[in-house]
């Protein structure tokens, strides 16, 4: 059952209030926000800090690397309710650190010893009414979640954590499943799918395609158009495909002040949770567009940008054939694919591309799954391939 849609059914507009009142009107109690959850991000050796990453985001290192160190909050906190998200860690060498709160940065981001454990608890009011569950990847798998302070992760045998997973749900709420592991394999070629500008009437055609060839893709999406596709925008979280920013109204970044840009993406962030969909892990800026100050703006959210490395034209064309062509002629390994949920020649040209792409041994994955078995992804830098 999910708690946070009974609870926008429930408490409607009154969401931004401290309080629901009961039928009798004698008692309240904290109202839980609708986009109630942690936000998270980690510290890769050799690499850098992540982007943050919402409530439920399976954050991993890349190859070759590994975390040493973790931040983490929590994004709509109800008005009034005291309390925050405390974690701690287990580095290697040193044992457990002090607790820390409110992104604080715990672990080391100069030594390059790894994170062993973790823990994380809810303080103050919060507790009371919320479960914090969260889990690690350790030797190649993701540990069964444990909540409310408990040890995540295995300390002194020389086990490293690989990447952590984060879920606040309401108080003694059935637990969550938790990370899945395995469904991709690193040493066969992968290709991710992305779409722009919708979502659309369209798109569920897209998805058809993808759930019956077991494959994903990314959807960058445009904000004021989300809460008329709700459906579709859960759905595409349901399958495993990634919910992206394209800005409230695709608007260039260039064109935009700093304040602008993150109105923009707080707006479309809170109508893509509101959906179902999850919180983004990217922002694909309008046209491409984007320069020195704008990377700059997207690190202060925490957010890389993602470009591409085969470009269709299908905005343009709007020929199915064109770009099926495009795509089977110059795709490689590694390769992000720029497409447009908005026009019925894309979801035409999807429909051959997904079995097609699939049938010659790619693996269609996120741009994120793709990232996290490539080096991973960090704030503020724009990614157009992993190879």
């Amino acid at each position: 059952m999910d708690w946070k849609k009974i609870r926008r059914a429930i408490c409607g507009a009154a969401a931004a209030v401290a309080v629901c009142f009961t039928a009798a009107g004698m008692n309240t109690k904290p109202v839980y926000a609708a986009d109630m959850g942690a936000v998270y991000g980690i510290f890769e050796h050799g690499v850098g800090w992540s982007a943050y990453h919402g409530d439920q985001t399976a954050e991993r290192a890349g190859n070759g690397t590994y975390v040493t160190a973790i931040r983490a909050s929590l994004s709509g906190q109800p008005e009034g309710v005291s309390g925050t998200l405390s974690y701690q860690v287990n580095l290697s060498g040193s044992g457990w650190l002090s607790w820390q709160e409110n992104m604080a940065e715990t672990g080391t981001i100069e030594t390059g010893m790894p994170l062993e454990a973790i823990r994380m608890e809810l303080t103050g009011q919060l507790k009371d009414h919320y479960d914090v569950y969260y889990s690690v990847f350790q030797n190649g798998s993701w540990t069964a979640p444990v909540k409310n302070g408990e040890t995540a992760g295995t300390e002194g045998q020389g086990l490293r954590v690989d990447g952590i997973w984060v879920t606040v749900t309401e108080k003694d709420a059935a637990a969550p499943e938790g990370p899945k592991n395995g469904g991709i394999d690193p040493t066969r070629p992968m290709v991710a799918l992305t779409f722009d500008d919708g979502p659309s009437k369209y798109t569920e055609r897209i998805l058809n395609s993808l759930e019956a060839n077991g494959g994903r893709a990314t959807f960058f999406m445009v904000g004021n158009r989300v809460a008329s596709y709700a459906s579709t925008v859960k759905r595409m979280a349901d399958l495993g495909c990634e919910t992206n920013s394209h800005t409230w109204a695709h608007t260039y970044l260039t064109n935009m002040s700093e304040g602008q840009i993150l109105q923009s993406l707080n707006q479309t962030r809170d109508a893509i949770v509101a959906a179902g969909g999850n919180a983004p892990k990217g922002v694909r800026p309008p046209g491409g567009k984007i320069n020195d100050a704008s990377k700059a703006v997207l690190a202060k959210a925490g957010m890389p940008s993602i470009v591409w490395s085969v470009d269709t034209l299908d905005w343009k064309t709007r020929n199915a054939q064109k770009t099926i062509d495009t795509v089977l002629s110059q795709v490689k390994d590694g390769d992000i694919v720029l497409m447009h949920d908005l026009y019925e020649q894309s979801a035409i040209a999807a429909e051959t591309l997904i079995p097609e792409l699939t049938k010659r041994g790619y693996q269609l994955v996120t741009v994120s799954e793709m990232a996290e078995l490539r080096g991973g992804m960090a704030a503020g830098h724009s990614y157009g391939h992993f190879r």
